[in-house]
Formats: C-alpha cells, sequence, structure tokens
C-alpha cells in the first residue's frame, strides 16, 4: 500500500526520463563561458558601524553605509549616513542620505536628509529634500539644491544670457 518517494533520493527521476532532451544542471560545475553567474545578486554589506568608544581624526569616504555612533573629528562622504544619539561631528558630512540622531557641527550635504527629534546641528544644511521633527535643534541655514552632492554646483544662479549678465542690452 505504502511505497517510498524517491523525491529526495539523488539519481535520476522519472521526470528526468521523459524529458532526455532538457538539459541536466551541473552545479559543480562552472558555465562554458568560464564567467560564475550568482543565482541571485549580491546581497548590500551591511553599515560600518563606528562604537560609541571611538574617536576618529581624519576625513572617512565610502560609496556604502556608515553608521557613527562615536566622535569624528572630519570631512565624512558615505551613501547613507546614519549620526547615532551620543556620536559628534566637527566637520562637513555629505551623503545621499543623511539621518542626523546626533550632533554636527559643520555643514550637510545631502539627498535626503532628516534631523530628528534628539538632533543639534550647527552649521548649514544643503539638500533635495529635508525633514525636521520637533525637538531638533538647529542653527545655520538651509538651501535647497537639485544636486547637492556637487559643491559649487547650484549655488549661483546661472544665466543663460551672459551679455545679459554683465548689463549690456542685447535688444534690437
Amino acid at each position: 500500500m505504502f511505497s517510498k518517494s524517491k523525491i529526495n533520493e539523488p539519481g535520476p527521476k522519472a521526470t528526468d526520463t521523459a524529458n532526455p532532451a532538457a538539459p541536466k544542471p551541473t552545479p559543480s560545475a562552472p558555465p562554458a563561458s568560464g564567467e560564475a553567474k550568482p543565482a541571485t545578486p549580491k546581497a548590500k554589506p551591511p553599515a560600518s558601524t563606528l562604537s560609541s568608544d571611538l574617536h576618529i581624526t581624519g576625513n572617512l569616504k565610502t560609496t556604502g553605509d556608515i553608521q557613527v555612533e562615536g566622535t569624528v573629528e572630519g570631512d565624512i562622504r558615505a551613501h547613507l549616513l546614519t549620526i547615532g544619539e551620543s556620536a559628534t561631528i566637527k566637520g562637513e558630512v555629505t551623503a545621499d542620505d543623511v539621518v542626523i540622531n546626533g550632533r554636527i557641527v559643520g555643514r550637510v550635504r545631502g539627498l535626503k536628509v532628516r534631523l530628528t527629534s534628539t538632533a543639534r546641528v550647527e552649521g548649514d544644511i544643503i539638500h533635495k529634500t529635508i525633514a525636521i521633527e520637533s525637538g531638533a535643534h538647529f542653527e545655520g541655514s538651509v538651501q535647497r539644491q537639485d544636486d547637492p552632492l556637487n559643491p559649487g554646483r547650484g549655488t549661483k544662479p546661472e544665466t543663460a544670457n551672459p551679455a545679459a549678465a554683465k548689463g549690456t542690452d542685447t535688444a534690437s
């Protein structure tokens, strides 16, 4: 009445013999092209965390994510930058996404900048979008730019006609 299932047993299965033209996967052999292609895309590495007992003097630059809990005296550039409640940054921070829970003394540049209720910022913020929660402390100016990550771009109004910028009348 009962028979042993061959689902989990190695070797050819009944479905493999029914379709002999189908290619059989060989997991141990690399593809013919010589390049191994992963079945799934690479997982994003976790954010680098700078612990609360760490004090860094110098600049930090990465294309990845950083979470700062300690003190940094220098500029930081990252993809996602999270400033913890106990963190202090003295320098310019530049990131696609900046979440500030702690203290920054210096300029902040980001496509998306978020000051939480525990944030303390002393410096200018240049952003594309900004969110400031109730209770955040901020001293400085706020400027919206389409491309806030590139210093010098979008800071001066551009004119289409250089002669008009010099005050020369070009209309006849």
